[in-house]
């Protein structure tokens, strides 16, 4: 079982992202694609993993993963890559291989491998990936062994330690700063900039209740996609001096190199306005002028304390990486009792229809005339002996070999 176990990774740690992305494949074309590979390699079981940052193939197989290996598969589950870019994902693969595979599916669930430490949406994935498999019929008996124990420990690693219990992501943190000003529902939100930080941080606003939202971004189309899905209104960054419908938290994330709200724009977004209103930077450089907050009424969240408190988290998270070693390490331990019992009771699966063979070939041929001489009281008596007998020749190999197995 153990033997058969390889894994082929790539991640944050051995590839870059944008390279990464290569190699994600659509729901509804893995199915199609993986069964292939499964044939053509000879490949009992698999499942594929993939995340923002890392794709992963957990495989069993009695085939070598080598290189040559490595090249028809890439091959084979990447029809359209050119030569090149096979050899390229070959060359660059990570390769774990038995109680490797054990240990780093472990590491990944636990979300040590992972890009953040503590981030426990790596757990979520790990089983719908799992299950994604098994449902398909990619996958089998040695990997639901696997991701079970993997599940299990991931969940006691974040039950146990403190390794995901502070956020580490200056959104989380911005949002819960937020939250502890208790803002209410209908405030109004002005956001300027309209990519990735900005989009987490008003997610995290409407999940909380919140529904008034103004996006202003150079690129019109990504603030109307994101208006679109926030149920707000969309502006270029152009017309945001124009703007006259006021505001109570400003957030602001672009890549500009120059400060977008200085004193005399901010004025102007007041409309007149002077009571105190939130302001939640979240660029670097700043996007609103320090004179802004020196002259007006607010309460700011800048990403400067943002970054301290997460540089704060990340080193308390650090500190439960040994606690959480230390379960990993009972866990591969585990694994591998539970591997060898597994491979016990596979081993012992023909026990209950021998045994039922031998009674059969008893009753039928060897004692057959004798028994024929019985009357229905005896044999009646006979059958619950040799019922109970059939019962404890099967369980009982199966009890010693788990006694021996624990001993050694």
């Amino acid at each position: 079982m153990i033997k058969q176990l390889h894994t082929i990774a790539f991640t944050h740690r051995n590839l870059e992202v944008s390279k990464i992305g290569h190699l994600h494949i659509e729901q509804d074309a893995v199915q199609q694609r993986f069964q292939v590979v499964k044939e053509r390699l000879h490949i009992d079981e698999i499942m594929f993993l993939s995340t923002c940052n890392r794709v992963e193939y957990f495989l069993v197989t009695n085939e070598l993963v080598s290189k040559a290996f490595l090249i028809d598969f890439f091959s084979a589950l990447y029809p359209a890559f050119e030569t090149d870019k096979v050899h390229f994902f070959a060359e660059n693969a990570l390769v774990y291989t038995k109680m490797e595979v054990v240990n780093h599916a472990l590491r990944v669930a636990a979300s040590i491998d992972s890009l953040v430490i503590g981030e426990r949406e790596i757990i979520t994935q790990v089983r719908q990936a799992y299950e994604q498999s098994r449902d398909l019929g990619l996958s089998g008996d040695t990997l639901r062994i696997l991701f079970r124990h993997t599940i299990e420990t991931a969940k006691r690693v974040y039950t146990e330690t403190k390794i995901s219990q502070k956020p580490v992501s200056v959104v989380s943190i911005a949002y819960q700063r937020l939250v502890g000003m208790d803002v209410p529902k209908n405030a109004r939100v002005l956001a300027i900039g309209a990519g990735v930080t900005n989009i987490a941080m008003l997610r995290f606003l409407k999940k909380h209740g919140m529904s008034d939202f103004v996006i202003f971004n150079r690129t019109l189309e990504k603030a109307e996609v994101l208006a679109e899905e926030l149920g707000g209104k969309a502006y270029p960054l152009s017309g945001l001096s124009a703007y006259s419908g006021g505001f109570d938290i400003l957030v602001s994330c672009t890549g500009s190199e120059e400060v977008i709200v200085n004193e005399k724009l901010y004025q102007q977004l007041l409309n007149g306005d002077i009571s105190p209103k939130i302001t939640i930077d979240l660029a670097l450089p700043n996007d609103i002028s320090k004179e802004v907050h020196a002259k007006f009424p607010t309460r700011s969240i800048s990403i400067e304390v943002l970054q301290r408190i997460s540089d704060s988290h990340l080193e308390e998270r650090s500190q439960e990486v040994i606690h959480v070693e230390q379960i990993l390490a009972e866990a591969n331990n585990e694994f591998r009792n539970i591997a060898k019992l597994r491979a016990i009771e596979i081993a012992m699966r023909p026990v209950p229809q021998m045994v039922k063979d031998i009674r059969t070939t008893a009753f039928n041929e060897i004692f057959k005339s004798e028994l024929d001489q019985l009357d229905p009281s005896s044999m009646e008596i006979l059958e619950k002996v040799v019922g109970y007998m059939e019962k404890k020749y099967m369980s009982m190999p199966m009890i010693m070999a788990k006694e021996i197995m624990f001993k050694s």
